[in-house]
């Protein structure tokens, strides 16, 4: 099979793979529907996991089922299913603490591209697949059960983390993909005001259509110094953090009122540790928490997303800003997420 792939640090290109082998819980996948991710930049132009040779990329993909192994009870040939970006071992002792995206180590439930060929291949091999694979419902176009597989779960998971509590002021860091499933995260969670901090005007756009109420742009100064201008030197009850370097975490410290929390999902691609200023930290003794994720990933969480469209809570589909038909405009789809051309949120090729 052919797989479009990171050939080293920089490089990318297609390649010839044997077609994975299906194990007895497992199930091989043709995709129907992809996406590249920010997260897929990171990884070949940044180096941010190391070098990987002939590695191929993807982890956000519809798909038909093609083969599934002896065990597996719920999915059969034929089946059109969303695949999670993170398929954890549900065995694993850190799954049955409550962390399924650290099974068998920190982060190893993320497989796909990471440690394992992804999706953006002709076939590609999803483990423990009644854990791992949804079906797609009837008639969801699935461009928009791709943003299932990773744009809404880490985004909720953003405002999971930070606690939303009806009536919370909220910031937004950050309203690509991830973002703006953030500040719907935080919408459908009852924040009351939701500054977001972006500058493209379709992504502000579409912010404010899944519950932005205002927004400030990192080019016209400090953030921390507007959102604290914006409420009045009180700062915000929560913030999200889904954009942005090593050094937003002191700006979003600063900005927190005591005892907030800073809820992040952003992929740290570069830099080797992160800032947090004393003052501001109160010495240390402020109550302002930090908590970071990978989101859980897997069936379940893929099943109650998809069931929020399917109820028209929320449309990921505002967000699919660029639709390719045809394999062979993968790469043209991962440059432009690379590039961020202004009116850019997020590509989808559809396969079939």
């Amino acid at each position: 099979m052919k797989g479009f792939a990171m050939l080293g640090i920089g490089k990318t290109g297609w390649i010839e793979k044997e077609r994975p082998a299906c194990g007895p819980l497992d199930a091989i996948v043709r995709p129907i529907a992809v996406a590249p991710c920010t997260s897929d930049v990171h990884t070949v132009w940044e180096g941010a996991l190391g070098e990987r040779t002939d590695m191929i990329l993807g982890h956000e993909a519809c798909g038909v089922v093609d083969e599934v192994g002896a065990l597996v009870r719920d999915f059969k040939p034929g089946d059109r299913v969303i695949v999670s970006a993170i398929t954890p071992d549900w065995g694993d002792i850190n799954a049955q603490r409550g962390y399924p995206m650290h099974s068998t180590g920190m982060l190893a439930g993320w497989k796909f591209s990471n440690f394992k060929d992804g999706v953006f291949g002709e076939y590609f091999h999803v483990n423990e697949a009644d854990a791992n694979l949804a079906l797609l419902p009837d008639g969801m176009d699935p461009g928009v059960g791709v943003m299932v597989c990773d744009m809404m779960p880490t985004g909720f998971h953003a405002a999971e983390l930070a606690d939303i509590q009806f009536g919370d002021d909220v910031a937004v860091i950050g309203i690509g993909p991830v973002g703006l499933m953030a500040t719907a995260g935080c919408a459908l969670r009852g924040a009351a005001r939701i500054i977001c901090v972006g500058t493209r005007p379709k992504c502000r756009e579409v912010a404010a259509a899944y519950g932005a109420t205002e927004f400030v742009s990192y080019r016209e100064g400090d953030i921390a110094d507007q959102i604290l201008q914006l409420t009045s030197g009180r700062g915000v009850d929560k913030v999200c953090i889904a954009g942005g370097t090593v050094d937003t975490f002191e700006q979003a410290v600063r900005m927190l009122k005591p005892g907030g929390i800073i809820g992040a999902v952003n992929y740290l691609g570069s830099g080797d540790f992160i800032k947090i200023p004393r003052l501001a930290w109160g010495c240390g003794m402020s109550h302002k928490s930090i908590r970071c994720g990978l989101m859980p990933g897997g069936r379940l969480r893929s099943e109650k997303l998809a069931a929020m469209i399917t109820a028209g809570r929320i449309d990921p589909g505002l967000m699919l800003t660029h639709k390719y038909i045809g394999f062979e405009h993968m790469e043209e789809a991962l440059l432009i997420m690379r590039s961020k051309s202004p009116d850019l949120i997020k590509p989808v090729v559809y396969i079939d």
